[in-house]
């Protein structure tokens, strides 16, 4: 079975993944996919992953876990997408000692351990850290980005580095990464390489995101331009999103204000830099996708 496994990052997608997903349902599920209910399998696999390393997982554990997952679309699927925000922690531990998710080889190495005669894909999304670490600090309870980081750099923060932990402890997995700055342009392919479909393939939920940072007119346009243009390829929609966003993107949702204590604009700057160079090397690295526009 493929066990596909999204780990956020935290302040992505909020769930919107499996909300798009999750109108497909039917569909997926006569593909063989299922998208079984959060509630059903968050905790279970919380409360075994917390306790693995000091009492050994039970001979049934992985047929418990799955047997608990609730999807009533399908009953015995060949693919699980599985969804998890907090997987690799909440997030006022994202940052430690000029590292991005700490904990991330551990947990995905246990988790691989539950589901060790699975395929096992790991999904991430990841953000530029001029606009990550304030929402860190944003939600976390407290009042500087120092504490929330605990000393660490941010200038020395890199994905790439979380990343190649990953693959050391979990050789076997493939990794698929995107850029949550460019998710309005590739939402439908995320979507689709999460349930193992064909390029082609159209889902209901491809314009969700668009509906909350486009006007209404926006979105209207452009869901009358894609009706009068069908068979457009990835990259001509991409394009047309693109141009819409351009001209009707609501400001107060594709721009946020940065405002940490200290932050000058050529030091915002930097980081970014920083993050482009890092999404270059990660794109360089073997066995991770990139999915870019």
């Amino acid at each position: 079975m493929q066990v596909i496994l999204h780990i956020g990052a935290h302040f992505t997608d909020d769930d919107g993944l499996l909300k798009s997903l999750g109108k497909n349902r039917t569909f997926l599920a006569e593909r063989g996919v299922s998208i079984p209910k959060p509630r059903s399998y968050r905790r279970q696999i919380r409360d075994i992953l917390h306790d693995v390393r000091s009492v050994p997982l039970e001979a049934n554990a992985r047929e418990t876990v799955l047997g608990k997952m609730k999807d009533p679309a399908i009953s015995e699927p060949d693919r699980i997408i599985l969804s998890n925000s907090n997987f690799l922690g909440v997030p006022r531990l994202a940052v430690r000692n000029d590292r991005f998710y700490p904990a991330a080889a551990d947990r995905l190495q246990d988790f691989a351990s539950l589901f060790n005669c699975d395929d096992l894909e790991i999904f991430i999304a990841i953000r530029d850290p001029a606009t990550f670490l304030p929402a860190i600090l944003a939600g976390s309870p407290d009042d500087t980005l120092d504490e929330v980081i605990e000393g660490s750099n941010p200038l020395s923060l890199r994905w790439s580095e979380m990343i190649a932990r990953i693959r050391d402890a979990v050789p076997n997995a493939s990794v698929t990464v995107w850029c949550n700055e460019d998710t309005p342009l590739i939402w439908e392919q995320v979507m689709r390489e999460m349930a193992g479909l064909e390029a082609t393939q159209s889902l209901e939920g491809s314009d969700d995101l668009l509906s909350g940072i486009m006007s209404s007119e926006g979105l209207a346009r452009f869901g009358e331009y894609v009706i009068q243009h069908p068979g457009m390829t990835e990259v001509q929609k991409r394009r047309v999103i693109a141009a819409f966003m351009d001209k009707f993107a609501l400001e107060d949702e594709v721009e946020e204000e940065l405002d940490i204590p200290g932050w000058t604009e050529e030091y915002i700057d930097a980081l970014t830099e920083a993050y482009d160079d890092d999404v270059y090397d990660i794109s360089r690295m073997p066995g991770v996708t990139l999915i870019s526009p």
